[in-house]
């Protein structure tokens, strides 16, 4: 399926400076259905889908942002979702008056930073795309996904599901990632769309959490979490 430029609209002004002269806006929404989950079903919150385009036949490898950041604050990875391209770092500075251990064991990425005090960052390069699935070995509970792409343009949605990519015109496969939809119902989501110098607004993309199951995840050893928090031990001279 292809997707033309056949709807025009007025963008506001601060995206028209953020748009190159040779470069035209990709606009669109995302919907979720089948959610089991309260911010969904009852806050109709859309944010954290994964967008992306990569230009057809070119394998220009993308120009990364040297450095972006997944903040641990109240024990709470943001943001949730982090979309980044292939070759750039994450910085994980820790604002908790407490330690954290981020790391992941999963399909991606693997790395551990190890133990660290408030007040200090860790900081990780990501260096072939996937979806690296972020823990916390001290908290259970804190969780986040960075999404490492080839793509040339990514980004994730707002909280009402819209979406804004700015990108010169030329033949695209867009690709869709959500972590609560199961892969073949993302690889169905996957389109071939071509864009003009004119903006190109998409239809409204349904994406299905029917299939999703939650499992627990175990700590960086492979083992289940204890059930009392650490917050209250002191780490001296702590390591990895």
């Amino acid at each position: 399926m292809t997707w033309r430029s056949l709807i025009f609209f007025r963008l506001p002004a601060y995206i028209c400076l953020a748009v190159a002269a040779q470069a035209a806006s990709v606009t669109g929404s995302v919907e979720l259905r089948d959610s089991r989950v309260p911010a969904v079903t009852r806050k109709k919150d859309f944010a954290g889908v994964v967008i992306a385009l990569q230009k057809t036949g070119d394998t220009t490898a993308a120009q990364p942002a040297a450095h972006v950041v997944m903040l641990q604050k109240n024990k709470t990875f943001s943001p949730h979702i982090l979309a980044i391209q292939t070759g750039a770092t994450v910085e994980f500075p820790n604002a908790d008056p407490i330690f954290h251990n981020a790391f992941s064991s999963y399909n991606g990425q693997i790395f551990d930073v190890g133990l660290y005090p408030p007040g200090s960052t860790r900081s990780v390069r990501f260096l072939r795309p996937g979806v690296v699935r972020v823990f916390c070995n001290i908290h259970s509970a804190m969780s986040a996904i960075i999404f490492v792409t080839n793509a040339q343009y990514v980004t994730t949605t707002a909280q009402d599901g819209t979406f804004v990519l700015a990108v010169p015109p030329g033949e695209y496969e867009m690709t869709v990632f959500h972590e609560r939809a199961t892969e073949p119902t993302l690889a169905a989501l996957s389109r071939r769309i071509v864009v003009t110098d004119q903006p190109l607004r998409l239809p409204s993309i349904p994406v299905s959490e029917a299939g999703y199951l939650l499992a627990p995840h175990p700590n960086k050893y492979g083992k289940e979490y204890p059930p009392a928090s650490d917050d209250q031990i002191f780490y001296p001279g702590a390591k990895n």
